[in-house]
């Protein structure tokens, strides 16, 4: 599903397996990367996916990991393996991914098991850039749902895009979730004033007002 001429959803309901959260494509002038991974049991479909927007795997420079719970991240090991790419999460969430703790990953809530694996950029602080060919994607922290959950904020089309992928939550404390960290994170999302929000499970919402809205739906106090 095409975003913006240069964004794309290759993963999720009904493009890939149905307990997978969202997966977005950037592909800035053949220096691409993925936003998330999925459970990783269509992986074959999710490439295929990917070759259809005209990309080639080999062009795949990073997987921005936007927080580690499993329907994001389950499928991010075989990928970094298939792919030879680089795999960015904020340390605050590394930590589960490379010790592969199925409680603060959610995988136990898949009745599954997340696969080790070593995270090569661990994003710290509140924002840091990641370059993809002469673009920039800025990393903004927004923890909340999980510690070192995190937004990718990028320029596309003339539209300021924001991959923003569990908005809505939930907050648990096997996942440990903190809720005013969670309503200062959303405080956060409303002042980037974005364009696009593309979500993790509620899908693509254009226009200020719409984003506004769907972001503000969650903001209670």
């Amino acid at each position: 599903m095409r975003v913006t001429n240069e964004i794309y959803q290759v993963g999720g309901p009904g493009l890939t397996s149905h307990e997978d959260a969202a997966v977005y494509l950037i592909n800035f002038g053949g220096s691409a990367a993925l936003v998330d991974a999925g459970c990783g049991r269509s992986e074959d479909r999710l490439l295929k996916n990917i070759r259809s927007c005209g990309i080639a795997l080999n062009e795949i420079e990073y997987l921005l990991i936007t927080h580690c719970h499993f329907d994001h991240t389950g499928g991010a090991k075989s990928l970094k393996d298939r792919l030879q790419c680089k795999i960015v999460a904020h340390e605050l969430d590394a930590q589960f991914l490379e010790q592969g703790d199925d409680a603060v990953t959610a995988a136990s809530w898949y009745g599954s098991s997340i696969k080790p694996f070593i995270v090569d950029r661990k994003l710290s602080g509140e924002q840091e850039n990641i370059h993809l060919g002469e673009r920039v994607i800025r990393a903004i922290h927004t923890p909340g749902h999980s510690p070192g959950s995190v937004v990718y904020e990028v320029e596309s089309d003339g539209f300021k895009v924001l991959f923003a992928q569990d908005v809505h939550g939930p907050l648990d404390p096997s996942l440990l979730s903190d809720r005013k960290a969670y309503l200062r994170s959303l405080k956060l999302l409303l002042s980037l004033e974005v364009d696009i929000l593309c979500e993790g499970h509620f899908g693509v919402y254009k226009g200020k007002k719409d984003v506004e809205q769907f972001i503000r739906s969650y903001l209670v106090e």
